[in-house]
């Protein structure tokens, strides 16, 4: 088999290899054998164009031109001629599958169905790789760029796959590019032959192994590359409502931190997912499951366009927990003990609970955040497949404990009540006037709950867009259109400008009673809701969004005529499309929600449509350096040769014995520069034939020839002259002669030169010299073992 059929086939496995990382994405998997198939004919038919040979632009055309007719004839035979060639109708096709399919990647929970949308994007996705693979690592022989698009594809891949064994996937996509990089260096070594002044490559075999000690060599060190790579292995998974990544903290629960991340970017295709899958299954000794909101995470850092949770420390899972910020004992409560199981394939970092919590008994490495009360996974722990018991208060403040509060702690109300000066204006005027003759901070929240709940016209759509910018808040009251998060992020945002501590609060509503007397919480039960904070009761929750959850009972307003949803029913879930009709506010009455004659959309999470775990900055800034340490490797040799010939090339000792070492290393950097060029170093020639066949193959001036024969006279001084006459001015020389092969050189070659330099095998060689001689010496400090003869004495 030739060297580029060889390659050819490396390309073929490093692409699919790379492509294994979507596996987890969609269900089944058997979109990959198709991929691999038509992936093979693609290679097979740039080897034989190759093999004509046809020039390189037409053989990538060539391949590009059967990859086309392959998808034709698999995915629109019907509109095409001949049942594969393609015409108008086919393109068309092509055009509608696409948007099904990106309709379905909005739609559906990871493993997406493998619909005909989206098994087009995929194995169309892994056939444009292998194609540019292909052409840069055999078309055009350089394999090392061509780890930016495998990159590409298994980025895109771990972007949105919540998989736990995402090591697996690099590990597999690396020693995909690895084997090519091998690959080309073994054809290339196979044709180089050996450097002028060299030092001998001698294996543990005979001469005749050629370039295998260099490949073995190559094969540790790129061993040795993947284990270290995969020690800190970023993830983008870890979103708040899905699965998570690698946890938080360090240690066995002494400290850490937990970093602000903004978890809630893409909820708005979350919240459009047509599958209502459970998430997780709750067992509770409450008749009154209204109230059974399963907090994960408070957002309480606004920066003026969206909320985060702040820095936070965290320690050892405490037992009981301590009582909650605020609360007073004068407050009616109740305990609830809860049993949680969650899905086998619902995994994140946060532990879903209701609040406050009081003590929760679970197995595996877990830590707690003291501000927000709220548990979270240590290193990898995640809730996947997890079964908890959690004790928890049912906090029942009167509305007149809650309108004669106090005013909460300087310290307290100025965390929590900070706005950025960037926050609209319209914002605290709209807060104002809608809370105009409130008598206390209590009558003011339950006016602005009533506003988004009732009176204020609002729309529940999830096909709204979650919006970005200073002014995404002033638009959504504007437009009066938008899903939980809108009705949250805004109230919370107004009460601040009231004066009002305010957060945000993520998890779930209560889900639906199932005959068994469990309750079963599935992804549209996903919610966003604000908390306000009233000393002497703690952080209260009210619900802002139409139709969802349910209104506390302490926050039910006493207007005429008002139209709040009744306390005692859950949030039920119906179609997320987009409502044409009034918002329930103003077509749906008190009596209708009580026999469920309404319509309810609700939000729902895809287990890996949203990335933002608690370490999403730090995975983003671990991901762009790993991104960068892979853009340097091609130009790794460019950096090398230049350190090399700034080495070579500079100043050296006084003595004799310098000034010979300098002019080998100025030969050295002579014929390595021809070598760069297309001239392979002869070993067999003395140096001066060696310094004629490179001015004859390099087309040298007479300038630039005359300075590679004083090279060539100064290194033949050193090596045969008694007493060598040592030259002065040999690195100038050098430079005019890589002047000369510049100028007649095309572009293609000067950049060749410049970027993948060949002389960079002399790498490979010193690593298998070095090896060899560890080795060696290795093998000499072990005892010899002589079997005792078998004769007597």
């Amino acid at each position: 088999m030739s060297g580029r059929a060889r390659l050819a086939i490396c390309a073929w496995v490093a692409t699919l290899l790379a492509s294994c990382a979507m596996l987890p994405l969609v269900s089944p998997a058997t979109w990959i054998v198709q991929a691999a198939f038509m992936l093979a004919i693609q290679t097979g038919v740039g080897a034989a164009t190759r093999r004509v040979p046809l020039a390189r632009p037409l053989t990538v055309a060539a391949q590009a031109l059967v990859t086309l007719l392959m998808l034709t004839l698999v995915f629109a035979h019907a509109q095409a001629l001949a049942g594969f060639v393609p015409g108008p109708e086919a393109f068309q096709h092509f055009a509608d599958l696409l948007q099904q399919g990106s309709d379905d990647v909005s739609r559906y929970a990871i493993p997406a169905p493998l619909h005909d949308g989206i098994r087009l994007m995929l194995i169309g996705g892994v056939l444009v790789i292998g194609l540019a693979v292909d052409t840069l690592a055999v078309t055009f022989r350089s394999a090392a760029p061509a780890g930016l698009p495998l990159l590409a594809l298994y980025s895109v891949a771990a972007g949105l796959s919540e998989s736990s064994v995402s090591w697996l996937w690099f590990l597999l996509a690396a020693a995909g590019y690895l084997t090519l990089l091998l690959a080309e260096g073994r054809d290339r070594l196979a044709q180089w032959g050996r450097v002028f002044g060299g030092a001998p490559r001698t294996g543990p075999g005979s001469e005749s192994s050629g370039p295998l000690a260099p490949v073995r060599t190559g094969r540790r060190i790129g061993a040795v590359a993947m284990a270290i790579a995969l020690l800190p292995l970023p993830t983008i998974s870890g979103g708040l409502l899905d699965a998570a990544g690698t946890g938080v903290g360090s240690g066995n629960g002494g400290g850490g931190t937990i970093s602000a991340v903004n978890p809630l970017v893409s909820l708005r295709d979350s919240l459009n997912v047509d599958e209502n899958r459970q998430v997780l299954s709750v067992r509770t000794n409450t008749n009154d499951i209204s109230d059974m909101y399963l907090r994960i995470v408070s957002l309480d850092d606004f920066d003026g366009t969206t909320w985060k949770p702040s820095q936070r420390h965290i320690q050892g899972v405490p037992n009981p927990f301590p009582t909650p910020t605020g609360l007073g004992a004068d407050i009616k409560r109740a305990e609830i003990k809860t049993r949680i199981s969650a899905a086998d394939w619902y995994a994140q970092d946060w532990l879903p609970m209701p609040y406050p919590p009081s003590g929760v008994s679970i197995d595996g490495s877990w830590r707690y955040e003291p501000v927000g009360m709220t548990v979270v996974g240590d290193h990898g722990q995640n809730t996947r497949g997890v079964t908890y018991e959690v004790t928890s208060l049912a906090v029942q403040p009167t509305a007149e404990q809650l309108a004669t509060a106090p005013a909460p702690s300087a310290s307290l109300r100025n965390q929590y009540t900070k706005v950025p000066k960037s926050l609209p204006a319209v914002v605290a005027e709209t807060a104002r006037k809608v809370t105009a003759g409130s008598a206390n901070h209590y009558e003011q929240a339950v006016k602005l709950q009533d506003y988004f709940a009732v009176t204020g016209g609002f729309q529940y759509d999830t096909r709204v867009d979650v919006g970005t910018g200073r002014d995404a808040i002033a638009k959504f009251l504007k437009d009066k259109q938008g899903f939980c998060v809108h009705f949250s992020f805004a109230m919370a945002a107004m009460a601040r400008t009231l004066g009002i501590p305010a957060r945000v609060a993520v998890g779930f509503a209560p889900g639906t009673q199932e005959a068994n007397g469990s309750v079963s919480v599935g992804l549209k039960d996903a919610h966003a809701w604000p908390e306000l904070y009233f000393e002497g009761v703690g952080w209260t929750r009210f619900e802002p969004t139409p139709n969802r959850g349910s209104v506390p009972s302490y926050t039910q307003s006493t207007t005429p005529g008002s139209d709040v949803p009744d306390p005692a029913l859950p949030s039920t879930s119906t179609s997320t499309a987009p409502s044409a009709a009034p918002s329930a506010s103003e077509s749906c009455t008190a009596q209708q929600r009580k026999l469920e004659g309404c319509t309810s959309q609700a939000p729902a999470v895809v287990g890996g449509g949203d990335h933002q775990g608690p370490w999403w900055y730090a995975q983003l800034v671990a991901l762009g350096l790993g991104a960068l340490l892979l853009l340097t490797i091609p130009f790794a040799p460019m950096l090398w040769r230049t350190r090399m010939r700034s080495v070579r090339l500079g100043a050296h000792g006084r003595t004799d014995a310098d000034a010979a070492v300098h002019t080998l290393a100025v030969w050295e950097e002579l014929t390595d520069t021809a070598w760069d060029f297309g001239i392979s170093p002869d070993e067999s020639l003395t140096p001066r034939k060696a310094a004629a066949r490179i001015v004859g193959l390099g087309h040298l001036d007479p300038a630039a020839a005359a300075s590679v024969h004083r090279v060539a006279d100064a290194v033949e001084q050193v090596l045969y002259a008694p007493r060598p006459q040592l030259a002065a001015g040999l690195a100038k020389d050098v430079r005019r002669v890589v002047v000369g092969f510049q100028d007649p050189a095309g572009r293609a070659t000067r950049l060749r030169a410049l970027v993948a330099p060949r002389s960079t095998v002399r790498v490979v060689w010193a690593l298998s010299a070095w090896w060899t001689s560890v080795t060696t010496r290795a093998a000499a400090l072990r005892p010899t073992l002589r079997k005792p003869s078998g004769q007597q004495g």
